[in-house]
C-alpha cells in the first residue's frame, strides 16, 4: 500500500505545471465568472421576494391587519432563508485551481493558507459542539498535532482522509435530510408559490451545509452552476402544482405494499402527499450530489497543483532569458561596424 502511495506521489510530482494546464485548466473569464455568479444569486433573491410577497398580498386580501404582519413575517423570513445562508457560502474561502504557470505559485500560497482555515475550523467545531459526529474525533486530534507542529503533509493527508470518511457520510446525511424535508414541506403546503419558496429556502440551506461541513465553497464558475440548478429547482416546483400525471400509477404502488410493515406506510403517506414533494426531494438531492461533487473535484484538484514544483519553470525561465543575453552579446561582438 505505501509503495503504491509512493509511485502515485512520484508521478504526481514528475507533472510540470505546464502539464497540469494542459490537462485540467480551463480558459474561463474570471470577471465574467463573478458576474454571472452575482446575476444568478440575484435571479433567486429576486424570485423568493416575489413569491413571499405573493404570498403577503393574498392573505392581505383576506385581512389587512393580518396582510401587514404577513408582510413581516416574510421580510424576517426571507433574510433568515435567503440572505443569511448566501453571505455565509459568498465568505467561505475556495480553492485556486485554475491556473497558468505565472498564477501558480501564488495559488498554492492561497491553497495552502485555505486548507490550514478548514483545519482551524473543523478542529474548533469538533472542540466547540460536543457530541455533532460530524468529524472522525480522532483523525481531528491528529489534524490539530498537524497544525501546532507545522506539518503541512500530514495536514494534507489527514484532510484527505477526513473528507473521504466521516465528511463524506455525513454529507449524505445531510442531503437526505434536505431531500425528505423538501418533499414533506411541498406535501404538506399544496401551494405552487409556497413550493417554490421552500425550494429555494431547503436548497439554500443545504448548499450552506455542505460549504460549512467541508469549510469551503466551489469556485465562482461552479457556484453559479449550482446557482442556476437551484433557479431551475424552484421554476419546476412553481409548475408541478397542477401535475397530476401519474399520481394513480404511485397510488395503486401504495396500496399494494400497505400490507407490508414500515415500507407500506411510507409509501402511502408519500402517495397521499402527491408527486410534487417527490420530485422536489428529487431536485434538491441532485443539487447536494452537485455540491459535493464540485467540491471533491477542487480539493483533488489543489492536491496536485501542490505536488507540482512550479519553481522549476521559474528556473527554466530564467535560464531562457540569460541564455537570450549571452546569444544577443555573441551577435553584438561579430556585428559589423558601421
Amino acid at each position: 500500500m505505501a509503495e503504491k502511495k509512493k509511485k502515485a506521489d512520484e508521478s504526481v510530482g514528475k507533472m510540470t505545471i505546464y502539464e497540469y494546464e494542459q490537462k485540467y485548466v480551463k480558459r474561463q473569464n474570471v470577471k465574467g465568472a463573478k458576474m454571472f455568479l452575482r446575476i444568478f444569486a440575484a435571479i433567486i433573491g429576486v424570485f423568493l421576494f416575489v413569491l413571499l410577497f405573493l404570498v403577503a398580498m393574498r392573505v392581505y386580501d383576506l385581512n389587512k391587519i393580518a396582510g401587514y404582519i404577513a408582510g413581516g413575517v416574510c421580510l424576517v423570513i426571507y433574510i433568515l432563508i435567503y440572505i443569511v445562508p448566501l453571505i455565509k457560502i459568498m465568505r467561505a474561502p475556495y480553492f485556486m485551481t485554475n491556473v497558468n504557470a505565472q498564477t501558480a505559485a501564488s495559488a498554492q500560497r492561497h491553497n495552502r493558507k485555505v486548507r490550514q482555515e478548514i483545519a482551524d475550523k473543523m478542529i474548533n467545531f469538533t472542540a466547540r459542539v460536543e457530541g455533532a459526529g460530524w468529524y472522525d474525533s480522532e483523525l481531528v486530534g491528529k489534524l490539530a498535532i498537524a497544525r501546532n507542529a507545522g506539518d503541512e503533509e500530514t495536514l494534507k493527508e489527514t484532510l484527505t482522509a477526513l473528507y473521504k470518511g466521516s465528511v463524506k457520510k455525513t454529507a449524505k446525511s445531510l442531503i437526505m435530510k434536505s431531500s425528505m424535508r423538501s418533499a414533506m414541506y411541498s406535501a404538506l403546503s399544496q401551494s405552487e408559490k409556497i413550493d417554490a419558496a421552500l425550494v429555494i429556502a431547503v436548497n439554500m440551506q443545504l448548499i450552506k451545509d455542505l460549504v460549512f461541513l467541508y469549510g469551503f465553497r466551489p469556485s465562482d464558475v461552479k457556484l453559479a452552476k449550482i446557482f442556476v440548478g437551484v433557479i431551475k429547482n424552484s421554476m419546476i416546483a412553481l409548475g408541478l402544482g397542477g401535475l397530476n400525471v401519474g399520481n394513480a400509477v404511485v397510488k395503486t404502488m401504495g396500496d399494494a405494499v400497505k400490507g407490508i410493515p414500515i415500507l407500506g406506510t411510507i409509501i402511502s403517506t408519500i402517495v397521499d402527499s402527491s408527486v410534487q414533494g417527490l420530485a422536489n426531494g428529487t431536485l434538491t438531492a441532485l443539487i447536494g450530489y452537485q455540491t459535493i461533487r464540485y467540491l471533491n473535484t477542487e480539493y483533488n484538484l489543489q492536491n496536485i497543483l501542490d505536488g507540482i514544483d512550479v519553481s522549476e519553470s521559474e528556473t527554466e525561465l530564467q535560464e531562457t532569458c540569460t541564455e537570450l543575453e549571452t546569444q544577443l552579446k555573441k551577435k553584438k561582438k561579430f556585428a559589423p561596424a558601421v
